[in-house]
């Protein structure tokens, strides 16, 4: 069973050590990172960002247990469990899929995982153009044709992170 936890971003290795040693056998837990590039001073750096803040997925079959949540939630790093997580088992493990299949070869989010329909202005996040803004003149499944200014190019969806602006 998946439980959805607010946690403390400084005290996420206390968290993961705690509920090692109170659940027993290991839990699983995901966090959902992208990478975005940062243009600083003429040079791009990277900067990793969870995709659910700080939020954090854990599965273990004893969650369904109420005396172990209430063991839990008292551990370092635990701000609250999210209610409701035990209904919504279905969404978040159709989430968790989602999120894998658009990771890359680091365990990074992909592009792909994003779905932006409607749009007319977009910012690229990363890569040689990050913080320009573009407009998508054409698109497949692969690669997107955008004009940013007078400039057209092709790029790659799985190689550049963007967004709406």
């Amino acid at each position: 069973m998946w439980m959805v936890i607010k946690f403390e971003k400084k005290n996420l290795p206390f968290l993961k050590k705690e509920f090692f040693q109170k659940l027993g056998s290991k839990p699983e837990f995901y966090l959902p990172t992208i990478k975005i590039q940062k243009n600083l001073n003429n040079k791009l750096s990277d900067k990793e960002f969870f995709l659910l803040g700080d939020y954090l997925l854990c599965f273990h079959e004893s969650f369904k247990n109420k005396n172990i949540q209430e063991t839990l939630k008292y551990s370092r790093g635990v701000k609250y469990f999210l209610n409701g997580f035990i209904k919504s088992q279905i969404e978040i493990t159709e989430f968790v899929k989602k999120c894998k299949l658009s990771e890359d070869k680091q365990g990074f989010i992909k592009q792909s995982f994003f779905e932006f329909k409607d749009k007319k202005k977009f910012k690229f996040l990363s890569g040689p153009f990050t913080n320009k803004i573009f407009t998508i003149i054409s698109e497949n499944q692969l690669k997107i044709k955008a004009s940013i200014g007078k400039l057209s190019t092709i790029v790659s969806k799985d190689d550049y992170l963007y967004s709406p602006v």
